[in-house]
Protein backbone atom coordinates (compact mmCIF):
# COMPACT_ATOMS: atom_id res chain seq x y z
CA UNK A 1 0.00 0.00 0.00
CA UNK A 2 1.41 3.38 -0.56
CA UNK A 3 2.70 5.66 2.22
CA UNK A 4 2.33 9.13 2.50
CA UNK A 5 4.27 11.88 3.28
CA UNK A 6 4.09 11.36 7.24
CA UNK A 7 4.76 7.23 7.03
CA UNK A 8 1.06 6.46 7.12
CA UNK A 9 -1.13 4.93 4.52
CA UNK A 10 -2.03 6.74 1.94
CA UNK A 11 -5.71 6.68 0.91
CA UNK A 12 -5.91 8.59 -2.58
CA UNK A 13 -7.44 6.64 -5.27
CA UNK A 14 -5.95 5.63 -8.64
CA UNK A 15 -8.25 8.89 -10.13
CA UNK A 16 -6.78 11.07 -6.98
CA UNK A 17 -3.49 9.80 -8.32
CA UNK A 18 -3.68 10.86 -11.96
CA UNK A 19 -5.43 14.16 -11.20
CA UNK A 20 -2.39 15.36 -9.26
CA UNK A 21 0.05 13.72 -12.14
CA UNK A 22 -2.00 16.00 -14.22
CA UNK A 23 -1.62 18.97 -11.74
CA UNK A 24 2.08 18.49 -11.36
CA UNK A 25 1.70 16.47 -7.80
CA UNK A 26 0.15 18.74 -5.66
CA UNK A 27 -3.66 20.23 -5.34
CA UNK A 28 -4.59 23.82 -6.99
CA UNK A 29 -2.17 26.37 -6.62
CA UNK A 30 -2.32 30.31 -7.23
CA UNK A 31 -0.56 31.46 -10.12
CA UNK A 32 2.55 34.01 -8.72
CA UNK A 33 2.10 37.50 -9.63
CA UNK A 34 4.88 37.64 -11.87
CA UNK A 35 3.93 35.24 -13.95
CA UNK A 36 -0.02 36.29 -13.96
CA UNK A 37 0.32 40.35 -15.08
CA UNK A 38 1.98 39.37 -18.05
CA UNK A 39 -0.69 36.45 -19.05
CA UNK A 40 -3.47 38.60 -18.51
CA UNK A 41 -1.54 41.17 -20.93
CA UNK A 42 -1.01 38.45 -23.13
CA UNK A 43 -4.39 37.53 -23.14
CA UNK A 44 -5.65 41.39 -23.58
CA UNK A 45 -3.57 41.81 -26.65
CA UNK A 46 -4.86 38.77 -28.33
CA UNK A 47 -8.73 39.06 -27.49
CA UNK A 48 -9.41 42.90 -27.62
CA UNK A 49 -8.67 43.46 -31.48
CA UNK A 50 -11.20 40.31 -32.03
CA UNK A 51 -13.75 42.57 -29.65
CA UNK A 52 -12.89 45.78 -31.64
CA UNK A 53 -14.22 43.70 -34.78
CA UNK A 54 -17.36 42.22 -33.16
CA UNK A 55 -17.62 45.35 -31.23
CA UNK A 56 -17.71 47.36 -34.74
CA UNK A 57 -19.62 44.48 -36.52
CA UNK A 58 -22.48 46.55 -39.00
CA UNK A 59 -24.97 43.90 -37.57
CA UNK A 60 -27.70 45.63 -39.48
CA UNK A 61 -26.21 45.48 -42.97
CA UNK A 62 -23.89 42.39 -42.46
CA UNK A 63 -26.65 40.61 -44.44
CA UNK A 64 -26.18 43.41 -47.42
CA UNK A 65 -22.64 43.53 -47.55
CA UNK A 66 -22.12 39.68 -47.40
CA UNK A 67 -24.41 39.48 -50.48
CA UNK A 68 -22.72 42.28 -52.59
CA UNK A 69 -21.34 40.54 -56.29
CA UNK A 70 -17.47 41.31 -55.08
CA UNK A 71 -17.74 39.60 -51.79
CA UNK A 72 -20.13 36.54 -53.04
CA UNK A 73 -17.67 36.26 -55.59
CA UNK A 74 -14.62 36.34 -53.50
CA UNK A 75 -16.64 33.46 -50.68
CA UNK A 76 -16.94 31.66 -53.79
CA UNK A 77 -13.74 31.74 -54.60
CA UNK A 78 -11.56 31.34 -51.69
CA UNK A 79 -14.16 27.87 -50.48
CA UNK A 80 -13.36 26.06 -53.94
CA UNK A 81 -9.50 26.88 -54.51
CA UNK A 82 -8.84 26.17 -50.86
CA UNK A 83 -10.60 22.92 -51.19
CA UNK A 84 -8.82 22.20 -54.32
CA UNK A 85 -5.73 22.84 -52.68
CA UNK A 86 -6.31 20.89 -49.79
CA UNK A 87 -7.41 17.22 -52.12
CA UNK A 88 -3.69 18.77 -54.07
CA UNK A 89 -1.81 18.55 -51.02
CA UNK A 90 -3.57 15.02 -50.15
CA UNK A 91 -2.70 13.89 -53.06
CA UNK A 92 1.35 14.59 -53.03
CA UNK A 93 1.57 15.51 -49.18
CA UNK A 94 0.65 12.43 -47.59
CA UNK A 95 3.24 10.06 -49.86
CA UNK A 96 5.67 12.91 -49.14
CA UNK A 97 5.08 12.53 -45.26
CA UNK A 98 5.66 8.99 -45.85
CA UNK A 99 8.81 9.12 -47.46
CA UNK A 100 10.30 11.68 -44.95
CA UNK A 101 8.84 9.27 -42.06
CA UNK A 102 9.49 5.78 -42.82
CA UNK A 103 12.56 5.94 -45.01
CA UNK A 104 16.20 7.17 -44.66
CA UNK A 105 18.42 8.54 -47.14
CA UNK A 106 21.26 11.09 -47.38
CA UNK A 107 19.78 14.71 -47.72
CA UNK A 108 16.67 13.39 -45.88
CA UNK A 109 17.54 16.33 -43.24
CA UNK A 110 17.40 18.64 -45.28
CA UNK A 111 14.50 17.74 -46.94
CA UNK A 112 12.77 17.84 -44.42
CA UNK A 113 13.87 21.66 -43.64
CA UNK A 114 12.76 22.27 -47.63
CA UNK A 115 9.71 20.91 -46.83
CA UNK A 116 8.41 22.92 -44.09
CA UNK A 117 10.22 26.25 -45.24
CA UNK A 118 6.85 27.62 -46.42
CA UNK A 119 6.06 27.59 -42.54
CA UNK A 120 8.84 30.40 -41.33
CA UNK A 121 9.30 32.24 -44.63
CA UNK A 122 7.28 34.98 -45.56
CA UNK A 123 4.15 34.82 -47.79
CA UNK A 124 4.98 37.43 -50.19
CA UNK A 125 8.45 35.50 -50.52
CA UNK A 126 7.11 32.57 -51.42
CA UNK A 127 4.69 34.53 -54.24
CA UNK A 128 7.68 36.00 -55.33
CA UNK A 129 9.85 32.57 -55.63
CA UNK A 130 6.49 31.36 -57.72
CA UNK A 131 6.65 34.07 -59.90
CA UNK A 132 10.49 33.43 -60.99
CA UNK A 133 9.94 30.02 -61.50
CA UNK A 134 6.45 29.70 -63.33
CA UNK A 135 6.24 32.97 -64.87
CA UNK A 136 6.20 33.77 -68.34
CA UNK A 137 10.05 34.53 -67.81
CA UNK A 138 10.43 31.94 -65.20
CA UNK A 139 13.21 29.42 -65.48
CA UNK A 140 10.00 26.50 -65.88
CA UNK A 141 6.93 28.84 -66.75
CA UNK A 142 9.32 30.23 -70.11
CA UNK A 143 8.81 26.32 -71.58
CA UNK A 144 4.99 26.27 -70.28
CA UNK A 145 4.52 29.12 -72.00
CA UNK A 146 6.54 28.36 -75.50
CA UNK A 147 5.46 24.61 -75.86
CA UNK A 148 2.19 24.42 -74.69
CA UNK A 149 0.96 28.06 -74.58
CA UNK A 150 0.13 27.78 -70.68
CA UNK A 151 0.19 30.78 -68.48
CA UNK A 152 -0.08 30.71 -64.78
CA UNK A 153 0.67 33.83 -62.92
CA UNK A 154 -2.71 35.79 -62.51
CA UNK A 155 -5.07 33.07 -62.74
CA UNK A 156 -7.13 30.60 -60.63
CA UNK A 157 -4.65 27.77 -60.97
CA UNK A 158 -1.90 30.57 -59.75
CA UNK A 159 -4.06 30.84 -56.90
CA UNK A 160 -4.28 27.28 -56.25
CA UNK A 161 -0.60 26.91 -56.37
CA UNK A 162 0.58 29.81 -53.98
CA UNK A 163 -1.93 28.18 -51.63
CA UNK A 164 -0.52 24.99 -52.01
CA UNK A 165 2.96 26.12 -51.25
CA UNK A 166 2.18 27.69 -48.07
CA UNK A 167 -0.52 25.32 -46.67
CA UNK A 168 1.22 22.03 -47.54
CA UNK A 169 3.86 21.97 -44.53
CA UNK A 170 0.81 22.32 -42.25
CA UNK A 171 -0.37 18.61 -43.79
CA UNK A 172 3.05 17.58 -44.19
CA UNK A 173 4.37 17.53 -40.04
CA UNK A 174 0.75 16.27 -39.03
CA UNK A 175 0.63 13.32 -41.15
CA UNK A 176 4.90 12.34 -40.32
CA UNK A 177 4.37 12.96 -36.70
CA UNK A 178 1.34 10.34 -37.07
CA UNK A 179 3.33 8.10 -38.71
CA UNK A 180 6.64 7.96 -36.53
CA UNK A 181 4.29 7.52 -33.60
CA UNK A 182 1.79 5.13 -35.15
CA UNK A 183 3.08 1.04 -34.13
CA UNK A 184 4.69 -1.23 -36.99
CA UNK A 185 3.35 -4.30 -36.07
CA UNK A 186 -0.45 -3.85 -37.66
CA UNK A 187 1.71 -3.37 -40.89
CA UNK A 188 4.03 -5.85 -40.72
CA UNK A 189 1.50 -8.46 -40.00
CA UNK A 190 0.07 -7.19 -42.92
CA UNK A 191 2.84 -8.08 -44.89
CA UNK A 192 3.38 -11.22 -43.17
CA UNK A 193 0.31 -12.63 -44.49
CA UNK A 194 1.19 -11.33 -48.04
CA UNK A 195 -0.04 -7.84 -48.53
CA UNK A 196 1.74 -6.17 -51.36
CA UNK A 197 3.34 -2.57 -49.85
CA UNK A 198 0.67 -0.14 -51.16
CA UNK A 199 -1.89 -2.68 -50.32
CA UNK A 200 -0.61 -1.95 -46.71
CA UNK A 201 -0.71 1.31 -46.95
CA UNK A 202 -3.88 2.10 -48.33
CA UNK A 203 -5.51 -0.94 -45.67
CA UNK A 204 -3.43 -0.35 -42.59
CA UNK A 205 -1.36 2.73 -42.97
CA UNK A 206 -4.60 5.24 -43.58
CA UNK A 207 -6.93 3.87 -41.22
CA UNK A 208 -4.47 4.24 -38.54
CA UNK A 209 -3.57 7.87 -39.03
CA UNK A 210 -7.29 9.03 -40.17
CA UNK A 211 -7.49 10.96 -37.29
CA UNK A 212 -4.18 12.60 -37.25
CA UNK A 213 -5.00 12.79 -41.50
CA UNK A 214 -8.02 14.32 -41.11
CA UNK A 215 -6.86 17.51 -38.71
CA UNK A 216 -3.95 17.95 -41.02
CA UNK A 217 -6.32 18.59 -44.36
CA UNK A 218 -8.68 20.95 -42.04
CA UNK A 219 -5.19 22.64 -41.08
CA UNK A 220 -4.27 22.63 -44.66
CA UNK A 221 -8.27 24.09 -45.94
CA UNK A 222 -7.98 26.69 -43.24
CA UNK A 223 -4.40 27.90 -43.84
CA UNK A 224 -5.12 28.34 -47.59
CA UNK A 225 -8.33 29.87 -47.26
CA UNK A 226 -6.25 32.63 -45.14
CA UNK A 227 -3.45 32.81 -47.61
CA UNK A 228 -3.06 36.73 -48.72
CA UNK A 229 0.58 37.19 -49.58
CA UNK A 230 1.77 34.69 -52.06
CA UNK A 231 -1.60 34.64 -53.79
CA UNK A 232 -1.89 38.57 -54.20
CA UNK A 233 1.78 38.54 -56.02
CA UNK A 234 1.65 35.87 -57.95
CA UNK A 235 -2.27 35.93 -58.95
CA UNK A 236 -3.13 39.13 -58.66
CA UNK A 237 -6.61 40.83 -57.72
CA UNK A 238 -8.88 39.75 -60.24
CA UNK A 239 -12.30 39.80 -58.67
CA UNK A 240 -13.84 36.24 -60.20
CA UNK A 241 -10.42 35.24 -61.23
CA UNK A 242 -7.98 35.64 -57.99
CA UNK A 243 -9.77 37.84 -55.98
CA UNK A 244 -9.80 35.62 -52.45
CA UNK A 245 -11.33 36.63 -49.47
CA UNK A 246 -8.18 38.14 -48.04
CA UNK A 247 -7.24 40.19 -50.95
CA UNK A 248 -10.97 41.06 -51.01
CA UNK A 249 -11.24 42.39 -46.93
CA UNK A 250 -8.08 44.09 -48.00
CA UNK A 251 -9.20 46.31 -50.80
CA UNK A 252 -12.55 47.06 -49.05
CA UNK A 253 -10.83 48.44 -46.13
CA UNK A 254 -10.19 51.48 -48.50
CA UNK A 255 -13.70 51.56 -50.34
CA UNK A 256 -16.61 49.71 -47.84
CA UNK A 257 -15.20 49.28 -44.39
CA UNK A 258 -18.60 47.47 -43.50
CA UNK A 259 -17.81 44.76 -46.42
CA UNK A 260 -14.73 44.64 -45.29
CA UNK A 261 -15.51 43.80 -41.42
CA UNK A 262 -18.20 41.58 -42.70
CA UNK A 263 -15.81 39.35 -44.59
CA UNK A 264 -13.09 39.26 -41.56
CA UNK A 265 -16.35 37.94 -39.41
CA UNK A 266 -16.72 35.17 -41.79
CA UNK A 267 -12.86 34.18 -41.47
CA UNK A 268 -12.90 34.36 -37.80
CA UNK A 269 -15.59 32.02 -37.73
CA UNK A 270 -14.53 29.88 -40.04
CA UNK A 271 -10.78 29.73 -37.64
CA UNK A 272 -13.51 29.56 -34.75
CA UNK A 273 -15.08 25.97 -36.18
CA UNK A 274 -11.61 25.15 -37.25
CA UNK A 275 -10.27 25.10 -33.85
CA UNK A 276 -13.31 23.87 -32.43
CA UNK A 277 -12.81 20.41 -34.42
CA UNK A 278 -8.87 20.22 -33.89
CA UNK A 279 -9.75 20.23 -30.18
CA UNK A 280 -9.29 17.18 -29.01
CA UNK A 281 -7.03 16.02 -31.92
CA UNK A 282 -4.50 18.34 -32.23
CA UNK A 283 -4.72 21.10 -29.05
CA UNK A 284 -4.85 18.41 -26.54
CA UNK A 285 -3.75 15.15 -27.98
CA UNK A 286 -1.10 16.48 -29.64
CA UNK A 287 -1.10 15.56 -33.48
CA UNK A 288 1.15 17.64 -34.85
CA UNK A 289 4.43 16.40 -33.12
Amino acid sequence: MPVGTLGTPSRLTARDRARRATRGGGGPRSVPVPLLVPAVVGIAFLILPLAGLLVRAPWGRLGPALSGADAVQALVLSLWTATVTTGVCMVIGVPLAWVLARTSFPGQRLLRALVTLPLVLPPVVGGVALLLAFGRTGFIGRYLNSWFGLTIPFSSLAVVMAETFVAMPFLVITVEGALRSASLGYEEAAATLGASRMTVFRRVTVPLIAPSLAAGAVLCWARALGEFGATITFAGSFPGRTETMPIAVYYALENDPDAAIALSLVLLVVSIAVLVSLRDRWLRSGAVQ
